[in-house]
């Protein structure tokens, strides 16, 4: 059998590369392209590009939606603040496209970070728009974090009881979605991971950590490029 293919999102920014500066680029942290191959899958990117999501998504066995900026307020019926950042609507209307449609499509679904949070948004969910104890003391840091997770559930059986992960972010899940149930907390109960409710629904979960980064989380991948494989065999 091939490895699974697992559609990634990319995000769009500008950056400084060799002798050019400010060049717009797709771009994904090489970390998750990473993870994905050592457990097993061969990722492609899903550019934020609205017209062309159907079209990648058609040769996806999973997706994973990965972290970046601020989700649009305005999604989850909330008015911009002080501290959001100018939102990235063409990436946000890109990502849930591709979420709808692996959800129609019933692939798993593995969201980090940006993806948890839109995960819980298209079922409802709200955002705290900002958690200035959960950022980042130094940015572009990523910091170590101690996190509890629920042992009879999908992240406690990849993670165990407890796991060290790395987080980057200032917003995090207010009102979690319809559907779905928290199974991961950081000291202070803000919800760090997310899955679907009914344990019959197709893999479904999101961490609020960079589950890219460390050695912890490897097993999470595994378990999501296993239930790809099933959806391969499945057809």
């Amino acid at each position: 059998m091939t490895r699974p293919v697992v559609a990634v999102t990319a995000d769009l920014t500008t950056v400084n590369w060799n002798i050019w500066g400010d060049l717009s680029v797709a771009m994904l942290p090489w970390e998750y392209m990473e993870k994905v191959h050592q457990a097993g899958g061969a990722p492609i990117l899903v550019p934020p590009i609205p017209e062309t999501v159907d079209a990648v998504m058609e040769k996806a066995d999973a997706l994973m939606m990965s972290g970046g900026a601020d989700i649009e307020p305005a999604l989850y019926g909330a008015e911009r603040e002080k501290f959001t950042f100018p939102p990235h609507k063409a990436r946000d209307t890109a990502e849930l496209a591709a979420l709808a449609i692996a959800e129609r499509r019933r692939i798993p679904v593995l969201g980090i970070c940006r993806g948890l949070q839109l995960i819980s948004i298209i079922r409802g969910g709200t955002l705290n728009q900002h958690l200035p104890e959960h950022s980042p003391a130094v940015p572009g840091k990523y910091e170590p974090r101690e996190i509890q997770v629920k042992p009879d559930s999908l992240l406690g059986s990849a993670l165990g009881p407890t796991a060290t992960v790395y987080c980057h972010h200032h917003q995090g899940i207010d009102k979690l979605g319809a559907g779905l149930v928290a199974t991961a907390w950081s000291d202070d109960g803000i919800i760090e991971g997310a899955e679907a409710e009914d344990p019959s629904a197709p893999f479904l979960a999101g961490l609020q950590a960079h589950a890219e980064l460390g050695s912890d989380t490897l097993p999470l991948f595994e378990a999501f490029i296993e239930a790809a494989r099933k959806q391969q065999r499945e057809g």
